[in-house]
């Protein structure tokens, strides 16, 4: 059996690699990159668990794109992952949004659901708390004495307007009984409430309804003490290189397909339900207007 010369080997070698090169197999430049999306923590894990991995997947479908769902710990890193392109797509809450913008010239808000263009949020209380139902934001000086809990920190439902409502009652967080509290998410603020560990808490509507629809939390010693006046909320925000990145019309097809969601279609209605939405419709920049404003007033943004 013959033999083979080491040069001999290594001048071959050489030239597969190069054959390979030419070809474009391990460039990494010829590979199309994976357009990452991820959202705020703002619910039960593994709801969101459910949720994003099958709409990565719809996405991947009508973008022809490789997509993937990349989780976060907390909000502030949703931020930080979109600010430095670890994520290319994101499902902010209002305050999010534009702390990223801020961050990300350019980005885009490119939809809402149906329900966030009049978002509210309510404050909870124990029945054992002994505050009433009231009907406009001046009730909240009712609060004085009892402890709180908002959501998280940088939550718009959570914690940014409900704190400015306070503001707009007249109410000092200085008169609640210590500092509020952060719960981190919707769920663990209505279950900080629910158990007494806060006699106060201010969550979101959507989730509140639907912890009540699943009735997976006893809600029979939880007062809803006040409904607040709408405002804009949650949305997709785009990276403003996406199309650069993925091709262009990539942005416009994102886009479609969320509003194209149709309720009458059994897949599409799962993902909608999911959402806690019947439909997703156009947004821009500037209806966040109002956030932006108060972030700027509590200091939430630069």
């Amino acid at each position: 059996m013959p033999t083979i010369s080491r040069r001999t080997f290594l001048l071959g070698t050489t030239g597969l690699l190069a054959l390979s090169a030419c070809s474009g197999e391990s460039d990494p430049a010829s590979v199309t990159p994976r357009l990452g999306i991820s959202a705020i923590p703002d619910q039960d894990p593994e709801l969101l668990n459910r949720l994003y991995p099958a709409l990565a997947d719809r996405i991947a479908g009508a973008t022809d794109l490789e997509v993937a769902y990349k989780p976060v710990t907390d909000y502030t890193a949703v931020v930080r992952a979109f600010e430095v392109g670890d994520i290319h797509l994101a499902w902010m809450g209002g305050l999010t949004g534009v702390q990223a913008r801020a961050r990300v010239p350019g980005a885009t808000a490119i939809a809402q659901r149906d329900i966030d263009a009049d978002f509210h949020s309510l404050f909870i209380a124990t029945k054992a708390s002994g505050l009433q139902p009231f009907d406009d934001a001046s009730g909240l000086k009712t609060l004085a004495g009892h402890t709180l809990t908002f959501g998280s920190e940088t939550s718009t439902s959570g914690r940014l307007m409900p704190q400015y409502f306070m503001e707009q009652g007249g109410f000092d967080q200085a008169d609640l009984q210590g500092s509020p509290g952060f719960s981190g998410s919707h769920d663990a603020t209505i279950e900080a409430v629910a158990s007494g560990s806060f006699e106060v808490g201010a969550v979101n509507e959507q989730v509140w309804d639907a912890a009540n629809e699943a009735g997976e939390v006893d809600l029979g010693n939880v007062v809803v003490l006040w409904r607040t006046p709408g405002y804009v909320d949650y949305h997709w925000l785009a990276r403003p290189d996406l199309d650069k990145v993925f091709g262009e019309g990539t942005t416009a097809k994102v886009t479609d397909f969320l509003i194209g969601l149709d309720p009458a279609d059994k897949d599409d209605a799962k993902i909608l339900d999911l959402f806690g939405a019947k439909s997703f419709i156009p947004t821009e920049n500037s209806n966040y207007d109002l956030i932006e404003a108060v972030a700027k007033e509590q200091g939430l943004l630069a």
